[in-house]
């Protein structure tokens, strides 16, 4: 088995999930429940 340097380590890239793609997909959600509601109680202005 071969040591692997610090600076070795630290060009290690890939892996994580991206803190954007998370953010995204539940402003996605929030969005989609948004639209879900307003069809199924549908407010009047006031």
């Amino acid at each position: 088995m071969e040591e692997i340097s610090p600076i070795e380590l630290e060009s290690i890239n890939g892996g994580g999930i991206s803190s954007w793609i998370v953010l995204g997909t539940l402003m996605g959600a929030v969005f989609l429940i948004g639209i879900y509601d307003g069809y199924t109680r549908p407010l009047a202005c006031n």
